[in-house]
């Protein structure tokens, strides 16, 4: 599977407002913004305590432990950026969104 994300259909979906679904952060966490799924990817931005991410797409990556459990599942909140969904409040252990790629 790759990991790279086709930034025109991203950027279509968001421009159409297909009904992403935003959903907040880990309480107390800064939470960090990767340039892939894992974290062996740089960090690119962090998204601020108290915040939250629009989910396009999620895809397996780097397993991590977070307030929300231990999981591979990384939520795709724009081009090229990742957060792992440990930190993210789902409601759920697996997909919400479509598979990227």
């Amino acid at each position: 599977m790759s990991v790279e994300n086709d930034s025109s259909q991203i950027e279509a979906l968001t421009a159409a407002g297909s009904g992403f679904q935003s959903y907040p952060t880990a309480p107390g966490y800064r939470v960090n913004v990767r340039s892939g799924p894992g974290t062996g990817y740089a960090i690119i931005d962090a998204i601020p305590v108290g915040g939250s991410v629009t989910i396009l797409c999620q895809c397996p990556g780097t397993t991590v432990s977070g307030p929300y459990g231990t999981t591979d599942l990384w939520d795709c909140i724009g081009n090229g950026r990742f957060v792992s969904d440990a930190y993210v409040h789902t409601g759920s252990d697996g997909y919400v969104a479509g598979r990227c790629g």
